[in-house]
């Protein structure tokens, strides 16, 4: 049965014969193995474009900015999953991944979107982005919504990773509205939401890329593709010096039951 419209029975991205394996017009073996770095190379799957020294640099950075932050609840899913089945590492990469969502991991792609809502708008309307982010958070209040890309339960003074990369942004000269957009939320959001919430990584990281010419719809991928790495670096240790049923059992001291308590003959045992 088919569903939906697949008017254009198409992909641009690779193709194969008997000799030769062609990727976005390029022979695999002949233009990019040893060629061309992973960085670019991810870039250039995903747009069809080789990337600019600027583009290379920012993408490389957001990678490694997030590729690792300590025992997080995806990590811990992965671990765990992996001392289960030893044999399957892909079920427990691909469980720490699934984390990728909302609240952990997936704000670089909501904060992206926030960014790229005020700066069209105010593209379009000739508005003040500072108006617009202004009006934009207002209706974030009202409605209940968090803002994507600030705040931080450890680093509540201030995300490093966020002071970094704007550094390695004013030193390439990569500015614009993006990251106007960036800081003028960060002003506005104590006087709308009663308190301060400073930019952080999953802020930071849209900007950036968003200001060197990455595309929105991808966002996502950087952090699911940084978290890879880092999930396989813990697995290959869990492998060594596993601490997944140790985290387990940790969890089983800290949570108290709450329910019901057993009725009958065999409660007075």
């Amino acid at each position: 049965m088919r569903i939906g419209k697949q008017d254009q029975p198409f992909t641009a991205i690779s193709t194969a014969d008997e000799h030769t394996i062609t990727i976005r017009g390029k022979d695999l073996c002949a233009d990019l193995i040893g060629r061309m770095g992973f960085v670019d190379y991810y870039f250039f799957l995903l747009t069809g474009h080789v990337a600019t020294p600027r583009q290379s640099l920012f993408i490389d950075a957001a990678l490694v900015t997030l590729a690792e932050h300590g025992l997080t609840p995806t990590v811990q899913a992965a671990r765990m999953t992996y001392d289960v089945d030893p044999a399957a590492m892909q079920a427990a990469v691909a469980a720490g991944i699934l984390g990728a969502g909302t609240v952990v991991m997936g704000t670089s792609e909501l904060c992206g979107r926030f960014l790229e809502d005020i700066v069209q708008t105010g593209s379009r309307s000739g508005r003040s982005l500072e108006s617009v982010a202004r009006e934009k958070l207002v209706q974030r209040k009202a409605a209940g919504l968090t803002v994507p890309g600030y705040g931080h339960p450890l680093h509540a003074g201030g995300d490093p990773r966020t002071r970094r990369l704007l550094e390695l942004a004013a030193q390439h000269d990569v500015a614009g509205p993006y990251l106007d957009a960036l800081t003028i939320v960060e002003r506005l959001i104590p006087g709308i939401y009663q308190r301060e919430l400073p930019i952080n990584a999953s802020g930071s990281i849209p900007a950036v890329l968003l200001q060197v010419g990455f595309p929105v719809g991808a966002l996502k991928g950087i952090p699911i593709l940084a978290r890879t790495a880092g999930l396989l670096a813990h697995l290959h240790e869990e492998a060594q010096r596993p601490i997944g049923f140790l985290m387990c059992h940790h969890a089983e001291q800290a949570i108290a039951y709450d329910g019901p308590r057993r009725q009958g003959p065999a409660a007075a045992d």
